[in-house]
């Protein structure tokens, strides 16, 4: 990923990226992306864009492993983001799905992960702390709560689903407050220009429709001239 597209990828939103991704394969139907409504920590920030660092956490019952079994395993874990290449962002899986309780990201755990360079985070799990999250660092989660529950880390590096979007460590991932999806490694190279061309094909129609005297007529004229670019 040159530093141009990584940029270029920060100033446009998730669905812009989903249907850029179609434009580069050239067909409908691309579908790894999160199939749930998701809430973000911060809705008004920029997209965030990195590699995935996964892990998988639970909290709804407690463990009944060894208490230092999980000691080293959460530390493994702050290693392995830690050691993140830039740019980077943590993907977890709860567990506990639908019944997941306990919130694994509030205050501490998103200043912690910031200080390591990663640039947020995208799960299905719980956040919390809302109003003393770290700036910069936006948490896009499943949903809000107020406690931890018997959170700890169950796997790291492993692939996780995130509400249908499966990820593997280290794949690129776009998400901000409509949601996440993979992106294809095989479109990568194709992205930047499938962007362009997309927006320039959104444009037929919304720089006609935002002309004052747009009637149905111009909309015709604009409708033909953007399916024929798109074809």
């Amino acid at each position: 990923m040159s530093p141009e597209l990584l940029e270029m990828l920060r100033r446009v939103d998730t669905p812009t990226v989903c249907n850029a991704i179609e434009v580069a394969q050239g067909r409908r139907g691309f579908a790894n992306f999160t199939r749930r409504t998701m809430l973000s920590s911060a809705p008004e920030a920029g997209a965030l864009v990195g590699h995935a660092r996964t892990a998988t956490i639970a909290a709804l019952a407690p463990s009944a492993e060894d208490p230092a079994v999980l000691r080293e395993r959460r530390m493994a874990y702050y290693r392995h983001m830690a050691e993140a290449p830039a740019p980077s962002l943590a993907v977890i899986e709860d567990l506990d799905g639908d019944d997941a309780v306990g919130a694994f990201w509030g205050e501490i755990n998103a200043n912690v992960h910031k200080g390591f360079g990663l640039s947020g985070v995208v799960t299905n799990g719980v956040m919390r702390d809302l109003g003393d999250l770290p700036d910069g660092f936006p948490v896009i989660a499943g949903r809000i709560g107020p406690s931890h529950g018997f959170v700890r880390v169950e796997s790291i590096g492993q692939p996780v689903e995130i509400f249908g979007m499966k990820v593997r460590d280290g794949d690129l991932v776009h998400a901000d407050r409509h949601g996440a999806l993979a992106i294809p490694a095989e479109v990568v190279p194709a992205l930047a220009d499938a962007i362009s061309r997309l927006l320039a094909t959104e444009r037929l129609v919304l720089d006609p429709a935002r002309r004052t005297g747009f009637d149905f007529e111009a909309f015709a004229a604009a409708w033909a001239a953007f399916e024929a670019a798109r074809t």
